[in-house]
């Protein structure tokens, strides 16, 4: 027996690892290979204690879910079914059957018997990822610079009756953590933008178009997720810890959660924790943030999950607030192993878990099924992540698999290409266009450079989730991606637009090339960036290698280009912001278009903008540095841990220090035509006080009976077929369990419920919060000679006199006008909440108004943070133009 269990538990390990090599996605960041790598040959060391201040404090117990009003009625159809589930059945929900154990990226068990099945969990945020037939979407970043509010909800529509199409019931999107506060953070693009209050209105946006479509959206990362390398711990656990993101309680919830509550406030179904520690605490068992701030204080009423394998324990973790393990394995994958199911059987039998916990679990992933309406005809999943094939295994990992229809090649597409082109259209940003450069004719002669304007010659989905930058850059890398079912390359569309042009598609200017009179040369340069579990080029998801410059040498190749051409037009193609200094005011660099990430419709939308047939509306997500170094230090990538800061001498709540006005600023945007804001007017809506009136009482919970369920009912049924590796509930010896072991409960725990937080009281806090304190109206109108779409953003500065520091300004809204013809106008209203004018306030626990009887707020209004046109006093209501601005 022992030389057979040596045996096999050798061919596992073997077998395992061939396994993980089919496992780019997952393999290296699972067994920290790629983090050792990134550390080189320095002796692994302990991570630096957390400095004093940064505290992850118990938090205990879980807040359970449904005393919020407008889940009262999903809350009570799942206390219907659960109250009548077997432990087996419960147990069944909360995790994950194991990786490779599925069709799709994650995948639970099932409550047949209640009609609920296995539940597809699948990304991506621009997406249906690994399938066919899909629409390859724009990414969160392009969305974000098209500060269009409608086109962020369209395009959360399409994603939802995609994902509703292929049978997924939990798609793994949007992204609004990381926010962008490191320039090179690795899955910057997959969010909005880097600035909170746009995150929350692309996340929110995203939300609730998903969920019209009854397709359960997650938010994610939670919270502090922002750089990729050391990301995860190296197993086994403690050799190398994962990064710990150190946030203090105000930067918290100004900053990195702000965009969390506008997507618990639009009902999202469920959140993902981070892979990272906050404050020392791993994400997925950290108490205070997923019980006190995400359940307690926020009011989430949805399922928190993990991110794939963030797990790190099982009963610290259930305590802690989690109610979904994916994709179920523990910390080394496809060893039919896991912290949860038949091991979380265990923990409730021997009441290291209470049961109540795990009935809260359940409900709330019932709950939200129901809040959803997936138990009304939903599809169940028409594809497979794991083949491409139409037939095949039905579960990998397993050593002998039963073999079922994977793939039914099921178009879900419509008329998504539409709403593909106009995200990526209005999301192209114009720099600058001296001259009037641009638009082109069709006419001009058109001399075309750099790989970045053709298609990958390997072909369009060739590298695993995107894992190279060759040609277009559409997207970046990682479990963020989905595939192209084509990609529409910006020499192509270059082609069918204009009638002379010459393609050269090398990244080294050609020799000996001389260019004729009337010329105008197109460089197409990018910048590339995705998810740790890959190393692309030298950089391990974040920019670390490359930093914030073009790849392929693509500064050398505008500047030669320039050399040669009278005119020279710059497209850019990238993740995030780049230094452009080193070309950009060379005489013949006459226009640089940021075209962002386009996704499959880059070639039309881009010459859709090139040669005039829409004007230009994009504004940019984020800031332009002169230099790298015009950040503060503490963006940059580190390792071991990084303590996040709130510099309130930033000009804006994300962009660059006080000391140093970017190249191009937050908001900055272009337009072939002109527009002028007049009859601008400020009404208060509700009277100012400086704190939100109390909240209100929480609703009743489900209750259940406390008797520990019988161990039989995790008794493997009898005749039951296993597949080996699949993760089930069932237990060998469930009657041997018992409570003799005294369990060690993690430092605080408690059972007495703690008291509602006065910032609580519902779906994203306390609803006072959201109540509007002024409304700001301004009418735009197109003084040019085409027709063209403007932006009008409001950002708020603090009364001179404020008690807090705080940014100098900051955004709190924006609208964009329709297309207005010459002439036409339109009247936009802008809106400032009480959070919008509220600080956090630590020793209160709180959001503060710092109501001033003297000094005012001021309400600025323009199209970028460093064009604020227009003013308005909170004091008077008045009104005025030609005001200095306090950022320029």
């Amino acid at each position: 027996m022992l030389i057979f269990n040596s045996c096999w538990v050798i061919f596992t390990f073997v077998f395992s690892a061939l396994a993980i090599r089919q496992l780019p996605d997952f393999a290296s960041d699972v067994l920290g290979i790629q983090q050792i790598q990134q550390y080189g040959n320095a002796t692994l060391e302990k991570r630096d204690d957390v400095p004093a201040g940064y505290t992850a404090p118990p938090y205990y117990p879980t807040p359970k879910g449904g005393w919020v009003a407008s889940w009262t009625d999903s809350y009570a159809k799942a206390a219907e079914v659960v109250a009548n589930m077997t432990l087996a059945e419960k147990v069944n929900l909360t995790s994950g059957t194991g990786l490779l154990m599925g069709p799709c990226s994650g995948n639970t068990g099932s409550a047949l018997r209640f009609g609920i099945p296995n539940l597809c969990l699948q990304d991506s945020a621009l997406g249906v990822a690994t399938t066919d037939n899909n629409t390859a979407f724009p990414a969160g970043i392009t969305t974000g610079a098209t500060f269009n509010k409608a086109l962020m909800y369209a395009r959360g529509y399409a994603l939802g009756q995609e994902a509703r199409g292929k049978g997924v019931n939990i798609q793994l999107g949007p992204t609004i953590g990381p926010i962008g506060r490191k320039p090179r953070g690795g899955r910057n693009w997959e969010g909005f933008g880097a600035d909170p209050v746009l995150q929350g209105f692309g996340g929110s946006g995203t939300i609730k178009g998903m969920q019209a479509n009854g397709v359960i959206a997650t938010v994610k990362h939670f919270i502090g997720n922002e750089q990729e390398m050391y990301r995860m711990d190296i197993i086994p656990h403690g050799l190398m810890k994962a990064i710990s993101s150190n946030i203090d309680d105000r930067t918290l919830h100004e900053l990195y959660a702000w965009p969390f509550m506008d997507a618990i406030k639009a009902g999202v179904g469920a959140v993902m924790t981070s892979y990272n520690d906050v404050n020392g605490s791993a994400s997925s068992q950290n108490s205070k943030m997923i019980n006190g701030i995400l359940k307690d204080e926020f009011g989430f009423q949805g399922l928190v999950m993990t991110d794939w394998l963030a797990q790190i324990g099982g009963v610290s973790s259930a305590l802690a607030g989690l109610d979904m393990s994916m994709p179920g394995d523990g910390s080394i994958p496809l060893l039919g192993l896991a912290y949860w199911s038949y091991d979380l059987s265990t923990s409730v039998l021997n009441g290291t878990v209470p049961l109540e916990r795990l009935n809260d679990m359940v409900t709330r992933i019932v709950a939200t099924w129901y809040q959803l309406g997936q138990d009304q005809d939903y599809p169940l999943p028409n594809f497979s992540s794991n083949t491409a094939d139409p037939t095949g295994p039905c579960y990998p990992a397993a050593l002998l698999s039963p073999t079922c229809v994977t793939n039914q090649y099921v178009n879900v597409q419509a008329d998504h290409a539409n709403v593909a082109r106009n995200v990526s259209r209005e999301g192209i940003t114009l720099l600058k266009n001296d001259n009037a450069t641009l638009p082109l004719t069709t006419s001009a002669s058109l001399k075309v450079f750099g790989s970045d304007a053709q298609n990958n010659p390997d072909g369009i989905n060739a590298c695993n989730q995107r894992s190279c930058d060759t040609g277009i850059l559409g997207m970046g890398w990682g479990s963020g991606t989905a595939n192209y079912p084509y990609l529409d390359a910006p020499i192509d569309a270059l082609k069918r637009k204009a009638a002379n042009v010459t393609y050269y598609s090398s990244d080294t200017f050609p020799s000996g090339l001389t260019a004729a009179t009337g010329d105008i040369a197109i460089v197409f340069i990018n910048s590339d960036s995705g998810e740790n579990q890959y190393t692309v080029e030298n950089n391990h998801g974040d920019r670390d290698g490359s930093g914030l410059v073009s790849w392929h040498n693509g500064d050398t190749l505008v500047q030669a280009a320039a050399a040669k051409y009278a005119t020279v037009i710059v497209v850019v193609h990238t993740v995030g912001p780049i230094v452009v200094e080193p070309w950009i005011d060379l005489p013949s660099v006459k226009s640089v278009v940021f075209a962002h990430l386009p996704g499959q419709e880059a070639g039309d939308s881009l010459t859709d903008i090139l040669f005039g047939d829409y004007s230009p509306s994009g504004h940019l997500p984020y800031s332009i540095p002169v230099a790298e170094s015009d950040y503060p230090s503490s963006v940059g990538i580190v390792g071991f841990e990084v303590t996040q800061v709130q510099d309130t001498s930033r000009r804006v709540s994300t962009s660059t220090t006080n000391k140093t006005s970017p190249r191009y600023a937050f908001g900055h945007g272009l337009s072939y035509t002109t527009f002028s804001k007049s009859s601008i007017a400020l009404t208060s809506v509700t009277p100012l006080s400086s704190l939100p009136p109390a909240r209100a009482a929480k609703g009743s919970t489900p209750v259940y009976s406390s008797a520990i369920p019988p161990a039989s009912e995790v008794a493997w049924p009898t005749g039951f077929n296993k597949i080996w590796r699949y993760l089930y509930p069932y237990l060998d010896d469930p009657a041997s369990i018992s409570s003799s072991t005294p369990f060690t409960y993690p430092t605080g725990y408690q059972t007495t419920p703690q008291p509602d937080p006065p910032s609580g009281g519902d779906q994203g806090g306390n609803p006072a919060l959201w109540d509007i304190m002024y409304n700001l109206t301004v009418t735009v109108t197109n003084t040019g000679s085409v027709a063209g779409k403007d932006t009008v953003m409001l950002f708020l500065q603090h009364p001179s006199d404020s008690p807090y520091d705080t940014p100098i300004i900051q955004l709190r809204d924006f609208e964009k006008t329709d297309t207005l013809a010459p002439k036409g106008s339109e009247t936009l209203t802008l809106s400032v909440k009480r959070r919008d004018l509220s600080v956090w306030d630590t020793v209160l626990q709180n959001w503060v108004v710092p109501v001033s009887e003297s000094e005012p707020f001021v309400f600025w209004v323009g199209n970028s943070s460093a064009n604020l046109t227009l003013a308005c006093e909170s004091l008077s209501g008045a009104c005025s133009s030609g005001r200095t601005p306090p950022v320029v």
